[in-house]
């Protein structure tokens, strides 16, 4: 996707990394980048606009799920031993959780 103009930062940069700008885990500078890109590249506005949307409506409609506990407290202590740089046992993190049951 490009609009056919010549950018600062490049249209393949800016989808390639489109989710790290939308989720905010990007540096300020590449942030900028990005912003300054939109401003002059609609079709690449219109694919930021249509992606947000998306990720607003995953939320809205999937980001009430309870986590079991047990899961949560499982994934928590792996990210604490990756974190403190701990070997990390190759053993599933979701193991033990209960299975759902197929329709």
């Amino acid at each position: 996707m490009s609009c056919g103009e010549p950018h600062e930062t490049d249209c393949s940069e800016v989808l390639d990394h489109l989710y790290e700008f939308l989720d905010h885990e990007m540096p300020d500078s590449d942030c900028t980048k990005f912003e300054t890109h939109f401003e002059e590249c609609s079709p690449c506005l219109e694919k930021y606009g249509l992606e947000q949307a998306v990720k607003k409506l995953v939320k809205r409609c999937c980001g009430q799920d309870d986590v079991p506990t047990d899961l949560r407290s499982k994934v928590m202590g792996r990210i604490e031993l990756i974190r403190s740089g701990q070997a990390v046992p190759d053993q599933d993190v979701t193991a033990s959780a209960p299975k759902l049951r197929e329709a």
